[in-house]
């Protein structure tokens, strides 16, 4: 067996490269309280602090709100004295483990205090829902090493990128001519170009959603090929495997987003080109309403907002498709799990030693405690 201090610090050094590879979930003893609320806990006391601030009530003197504050300081230091005191540490000290206790605290005692001071019932629920979108938040993006994710993926982009260059030249005719046509109908402009703010991010918001929804549809199916292809003599777990599909969707949703930027830069400036105030105002009845001028040999190309629209309208349209032809074409979902595989199997042949450790680790505490 191992040295044990040797051991322990190549387990914690193993588990430092999985959640910089984007996968964390690899550890074997990952937990929500330990690694992930844990490493918050500087972010989730300064939100604490500013949220003090709903004891004030707007329309009470500036006296009444400084007795409110204080009163609202020692509520919530009272409650949360109390709370340590309960999980057995001393009244004012900070945790260094966040559990459901300090969590429940910090979504309701926020809540509390503008019930209490003015009955500001809206104020309330608007605070205790923000906190609690917070903690689904970074129980997301920590939890899962999203940012290691995005950083890892990107350091790779290129090379999975290659994965998709056959389905590009086969979908990209096609694409193309489709978006030229609709790009060039004033139809289109008045769609995109003439709606309201709140119609147009949600028309976004709904080609974002489908798009998502066609790549996780494949994720189960892609996981356990990748798993298949990696010779995993352990099985991954179920939180593994979602971890893994989480890699996998962000990898595709950055190629998409890749292909939708790119048709978008096309249009915008094509369209700063042929499309003249002219045809905009043939078109929607109007010149459009300018952004800014780019300069162009001696003249000045106009980008108006419905130029930006469009073209967003286009592109968004075009990553759906792309989207779609990924999703139900086999040759690229197979090359592209084979880079990926490639890519993780030193991240794969780290758990082996990993598991190889922590195995070693339990067998000698229990012959220890034997």
């Amino acid at each position: 067996m191992a040295d044990p201090l040797e051991r322990d610090r190549r387990i914690q050094d193993l588990e430092r490269d999985f959640r910089r590879s984007g996968l964390p979930l690899l550890s074997e003893d990952y937990s929500a309280t330990e690694d992930v609320f844990a490493r918050a806990i500087p972010l989730l006391a300064l939100v604490f602090v500013v949220e003090i601030l709903g004891a004030i009530n707007l329309h009470w003197t500036v006296g009444a709100n400084v007795l409110a504050l204080i009163g609202g300081l020692m509520l919530v230091l009272g409650a949360f004295g109390i709370l340590n005191v309960v999980r057995g540490r001393p009244f004012l000290s900070i945790p260094h483990k966040l559990g459901v206790p300090e969590l429940t605290a910090f979504v309701v005692l926020p809540v509390v205090l503008p019930m209490v001071f003015g009955g500001q019932l809206t104020s309330a629920l608007v605070t205790g829902l923000a906190n609690l979108l917070l903690l689904g938040l970074i129980w997301l993006v920590v939890g899962f090493g999203v940012f290691s994710i995005l950083r890892w993926t990107a350091s790779r982009f290129v090379q999975l990128l290659g994965a998709s260059l056959s389905l590009l030249v086969r979908a990209l005719p096609l694409l193309l001519f489709f978006s030229l046509v609709t790009f060039f109908t004033n139809e289109y402009w008045q769609l995109f170009g003439q709606a309201s703010d709140v119609t147009f991010y949600a028309g976004a918001g709904l080609f974002a959603l489908i798009t998502a929804i066609f790549l996780i549809v494949r994720l189960p199916e892609s996981v356990r090929t990748l798993e298949r292809a990696s010779g995993l003599q352990v099985p991954l777990s179920r939180r593994q495997r979602v971890n893994v599909g989480l890699v996998i969707f962000i990898a595709q949703a950055l190629q998409i987003l890749f292909v939708g930027l790119a048709i978008w830069l096309f249009f915008m400036v094509f369209g700063a080109l042929l499309v003249t105030p002219e045809i905009r105002f043939s078109w929607i009845g109007t010149t459009g309403h300018k952004l800014f001028t780019v300069p162009f040999f001696g003249e000045q190309l106009v980008i108006t907002k419905q130029l930006v629209r469009t073209a967003a309208g286009v592109a968004s349209f075009s990553a759906l498709y792309y989207a779609v032809a990924s999703a139900v074409d086999s040759t690229y979902r197979d090359e592209f799990v084979e880079r990926l595989t490639q890519n993780m199997q030193e991240t794969f042949r780290q758990r082996r030693e990993y598991l190889e450790l922590i195995r070693d680790r339990v067998g000698g505490v229990r012959s220890t405690v034997g």
